[in-house]
């Protein structure tokens, strides 16, 4: 076989068979399909798309490009959530210890963050002490003693996305629905999980900015978890605005903590216990929606969920009475406030530009050898549709440097909207696609 058909053939419009795309992906993570074919192809499938059997092959040949994680050793149904990214996305340090409390087994392997914050073990890593590099002895123990284990991810997990991705990025092939879905399911199918529950944002702070390519994409990964035996179902919720009023890492975990306390933002628990409904009841806990969300709130009315926070925090080597008392979390030294410049109403928050603020201060990676600054960000007072008067605060920003505090001010200008009509507020959650459909919410 040689990849010059392979290309050809793909760049006349026709469907690729198992062999061909295994082939490829097999070449190109060893090296001996070059980069400049790589390239080829991958704007050939950009140009013709994938069909749902190409799709589910490229997803599968990721997939097993590395290590695989094999979970047997985890006693029940082993659930994962993934989403795809946004601003204040802190959903994981919420919703891990409600599932967890109600003895469903959440296994996780996550990654750094890079971007606007840290991804949820760079959070964790807010409680002094946390170890997120534990051994695979450890991770294993503690899900089947506490039900919850939150790592960092090891071993060569899809080691041809990461690849394949990086080359995308350079060659203007990122922004095509076969390819985003078959990178991010071929991570999660390698991460061994038998139920894969999908958070896909839509907005000005989200990867897809419509709620039509967002539901494109959401439809294609259900798909394809469907297609490859896994029990697979998606989300797609708003990111119009950050989640939640946090922004940066400690700052997050404390908002986190609030929530767990019943004392946290509506958005944020609303969609973790719509996340967290579809993780028991693929768990088989239940198969009725209103009953799960019930069993998810008592977990929270009860303590239960926050007392699990604390036993996963004191399972890794962290502090658990920081969960307790949030001033142990780390906390910046500067304080400023930034105030409305009139008065009227919150019309549209550019999330994107709250997200570079807080990456500004230092919150986020600029690239993957930046170090992050767990104690500073932002935690915002006005949402889309609140009224402000002028000198009002709008946000709190949390700096450990004058320069930079400045220069994320600077940015966070651009920000907010405010305009004299009250603004129409998009629903939090848009969509719910499962393997028999979608249900529109709004």
């Amino acid at each position: 076989m040689r990849m010059y058909d392979v290309i050809a053939k793909k760049r006349d419009g026709k469907e690729l068979t198992d062999e061909e795309i295994c082939f490829f992906i097999k070449g190109y993570t060893d090296g001996t399909i070059p980069d400049y074919q790589a390239s080829a192809l991958a704007m050939a499938i950009y140009l013709n798309g994938m069909t749902e059997r190409e799709t589910a092959t490229l997803t599968m040949a990721m997939a097993h490009s590395g290590d695989v994680l094999n979970l047997d050793r985890i006693e029940g149904i082993k659930v994962d959530k993934h989403s795809t990214g946004g601003v204040g996305d802190k959903t994981s340090l919420v919703l891990g210890p409600m599932v967890a409390a109600l003895d469903v087994p959440v296994a996780k392997m996550s990654g750094r963050g890079l971007g606007h914050t840290g991804g949820t073990i760079d959070k964790l890593e807010s409680f002094p002490g946390f170890v997120t590099g534990i051994s695979e002895e450890q991770f294993f123990s503690n899900v089947n003693r506490i039900k919850i284990a939150i790592a960092g991810q090891t071993g060569n997990l899809a080691p041809a996305d990461k690849k394949l991705y990086a080359l995308r990025d350079v060659t203007a092939t990122v922004e095509n629905i076969s390819l985003i879905a078959s990178s991010i399911m071929s991570k999660k199918i390698a991460a061994g999980a038998d139920v894969i529950v999908l958070d896909v944002k839509t907005g000005s702070g989200a990867f897809m900015k419509t709620p039509e390519k967002s539901l494109a994409l959401a439809k294609e990964m259900v798909k394809i978890g469907c297609n490859v035996g896994k029990k697979t179902m998606a989300v797609v919720s708003n990111m119009d605005e950050p989640l939640g009023y946090a922004v940066g890492n400690a700052l997050e975990v404390k908002e986190a903590i609030d929530t767990l306390n019943g004392e946290g933002p509506t958005d944020l628990l609303t969609l973790c216990i719509e996340l967290g409904s579809h993780m028991i009841m693929g768990a088989g806990l239940t198969d009725d929606k209103a009953e799960a969300g019930k069993m998810l709130k008592e977990v929270v009315d009860s303590k239960k969920a926050l007392n699990k926070l604390a036993e996963l925090v004191e399972a890794q080597g962290g502090d658990k009475n920081a969960v307790y008392n949030k001033e142990l979390l780390p906390k910046a030294s500067i304080i400023r406030e930034f105030v409305a410049k009139h008065d009227g109403y919150v019309s549209h928050i550019e999330c994107d530009e709250v997200g570079k603020a807080a990456m500004i201060l230092g919150g986020g990676r600029e690239n993957k050898d930046s170090i992050i600054d767990l104690s500073v960000g932002i935690v915002l007072h006005k949402k889309v549709g609140d009224f402000v008067r002028k000198g009002e605060n709008i946000a709190t920003f949390h700096a450990n440097d004058e320069d930079r505090l400045n220069a994320s001010l600077k940015c966070f200008e651009n920000a907010y909207v405010i305009s004299d009509e009250v603004v129409h507020k998009d629903k939090l959650i848009q969509y719910i696609v499962t393997e028999e459909g979608v249900t529109n919410c709004e």
